[in-house]
């Protein structure tokens, strides 16, 4: 019997990673968190790495573009068997959010895994690798 097909529960666009590149040679390192909050938890928040507090229960999902992606640990109960794709979209972000470009914000698409998801990496404000 083959072995269940593992996917990361978190992954980016093309045009999402270039946008972080872009970020990260700019400002240095990101990391982003997906809230239970405005439009139904769909527009993710971009920080320079560390500027948000972590909670004990938020979740690490994985990363995108060598950033740490965390969710709400609420939402990612909702969520957990769903992919979670960040992508751009047009105008500029709401809230505390970094830009993703000009005239450009980050969004989470998703997708409903039929194979099963990568666990998520941690809980809580610890970072892997230190």
């Amino acid at each position: 019997m083959d072995a269940p097909i593992m996917e990361p529960a978190v992954t980016a666009t093309p045009a999402a990673l270039e946008a972080i590149a872009g970020l990260v040679a700019a400002r240095g390192a990101l990391m982003f968190y997906q809230s239970g909050g405005c439009c139904d938890g769909s527009l993710p928040i971009c920080f320079e790495d560390g500027e948000f507090i972590l909670s004990d229960q938020d979740v690490l999902l994985g990363e995108v573009g060598g950033c740490r992606f965390y969710i709400d640990h609420r939402q990612y109960e909702v969520w957990k068997h769903t992919q979670l794709i960040l992508d751009l979209g047009e105008g500029e972000p709401e809230g505390f959010s970094i830009a993703a470009a000009e005239g450009k914000h980050f969004i989470t698409r998703s997708r409903v895994c039929s194979s099963r998801l990568s666990e998520p990496i941690a809980r809580g404000p610890e970072r892997p690798g230190g």
